[in-house]
């Protein structure tokens, strides 16, 4: 009987489409990388804790971070989407995909440059609006962070071209190197004798951004034989297209990017020790996240985009569909046993040194409310790599509107009432209705096959 059931099994297996085995091993090899790189970031979050606990230090820190890569992330998070489909597009075209990599690295490194400089200028401004709740100390240490955390700010560009460059050849050796910068830091919190020290927090992590923009470079050049030496220019054909799109995302991007700078001011509301409470658990929900969210999302973009490429959009609706009801699936079991092992966890991650058992219990408390967005954030993560693929941007932005009305919204009501809990509960609420969204719109058609096309391509 058991070797009956076995065969039936394997052939089950067997006579799976091409396509989902593909999705399902990415997903595989990503899971295993992010676990990696996770835990890498835990370690560190657990010496962090260790040697801050939950106090200024850690909230200069966060809201420094949070500062520094915040326009950033802005702009690479619609440009790494856009990038993958245009990088399959060209994999047989190198003298192309050669101009097109030096003009956006060089164009690139320039925004980083002007960005950060920017940032750095209008300090006394932003310290007004987002760290007048916080204390004099906590202001200066701030300040320190962010010229120290510059870089990161210039190199988080070159980490998005060349992990894109990686992805689109569906090889996720950049979800792995995501923990260099986790395990640079780790080891200066651990060398440095100073307990309040800010140069473990500084240099470790520009240095870990430096020797991960480094490896991935070279991780890519092996891939493609691609040499991307900087310039500034606009000759590649595909620019037109390439800011066009990104002009059109840009405008949810820059609504989705708001809300983190607008979490930090409700928590700095909350006072000091909040920012932290909520970093600390946020953290831990990342890695979760990332193992199934960012996971699926990372395996799938460059099969739909194949898909897509070949005119095959029902084929690519109908793979994102039933992926997006497999993870849903996934994230509904894991959240409960999330729920239930978070004491655990948290106290296994944090409770040690400066951190005591009242913090380890405030952030169980943040942790298990963040458990809401789960099986959400699984589901939607992968509608959303359709959506980029098939180029509704219209249906994006108007999420992102959304997004950002939910989540202001229940921050405005929740984090007076319940602090760092509150703005957790708030991102649940936010995530299930971006869920809602990206079900009405899918049901609708999409209208054009592909979000970028070497040669004219139309959008929605």
């Amino acid at each position: 009987m058991l070797t009956f059931a076995l065969g039936v099994l394997k052939r089950r297996i067997r006579s799976v489409h091409t396509d989902h085995r593909r999705i399902a091993k990415g997903a595989v090899i990503v899971s295993v990388f992010v676990f990696l790189g996770k835990g890498a970031g835990a370690f560190k979050e657990m010496a962090v804790a260790y040697r801050y606990g939950i106090g200024g230090t850690v909230d200069a820190y966060q809201l420094a971070l949070t500062l520094v890569s915040w326009l950033p992330l802005t702009v690479i998070g619609e440009l790494s989407i856009l990038l993958v489909p245009l990088f399959v597009a060209m994999r047989d075209k190198k003298e192309e995909m050669a101009q097109f990599l030096a003009e956006i690295e060089g164009v690139c490194m320039l925004l980083g440059v002007v960005l950060t400089s920017l940032l750095l200028l209008s300090w006394p401004l932003l310290a007004h609006f987002t760290a007048s709740n916080l204390s004099e100390s906590t202001r200066t240490m701030c300040l320190y962070l962010l010229m120290g955390l510059a870089p990161v700010g210039v190199l988080s560009f070159t980490v998005c071209i060349t992990a894109a460059r990686l992805q689109a050849r569906e090889k996720h050796i950049n979800t792995l190197l995501e923990s260099v910068p986790a395990l640079v830091l780790l080891c200066l919190v651990l060398v440095v004798p100073r307990r309040d020290s800010l140069l473990p927090l500084m240099l470790g992590t520009s240095l870990g951004v430096a020797v991960q923009a480094l490896l991935l470079r070279l991780c890519a050049r092996n891939v493609d034989g691609q040499t991307a030496r900087p310039r500034l220019s606009f000759r590649s054909p595909h620019w037109r297209k390439t800011l066009h799109s990104v002009s059109v995302l840009m405008v949810g991007g820059v609504i989705v990017s708001m809300i983190t700078p607008v979490d930090q001011y409700f928590l700095a509301q909350v006072g000091d020790g909040a920012i932290a409470t909520y970093g600390y658990a946020y953290r831990v929900l990342t890695l979760l996240i990332g193992i199934g969210a960012l996971a699926i999302s990372r395996a799938i973009l460059p099969i739909l985009s194949e898909m897509l490429a070949a005119k095959d959009a029902t084929r690519a609706r109908n793979t994102a569909l039933k992926w997006s009801l497999v993870m849903l699936a996934i994230g509904a079991l894991g959240a409960p046993i999330a729920y239930a092992l978070a004491p655990w966890m948290v106290e296994l991650l944090f409770q040690r040194g400066a951190f005591t058992a009242d913090d380890a219990r405030a952030v169980t408390l943040v942790f298990r409310t963040g458990l809401i967005q789960i099986p959400f954030a699984f589901a939607g993560f992968v509608v959303i790599q359709l959506f980029v693929s098939e180029a509704r941007y219209r249906a994006l932005t108007f999420i992102a509107v959304v997004s950002f009305v939910v989540k202001a919204g229940g921050n405005v009501l929740l984090a007076p009432l319940y602090g760092a809990q509150g703005v957790m509960l708030a991102t649940g609420l936010m995530t299930a209705a971006c869920f809602v969204c990206y079900l009405v719109f899918l049901k609708q058609p999409s209208g054009q096959p592909r979000a970028i096309a070497p040669h004219g391509a139309s959008e929605e």
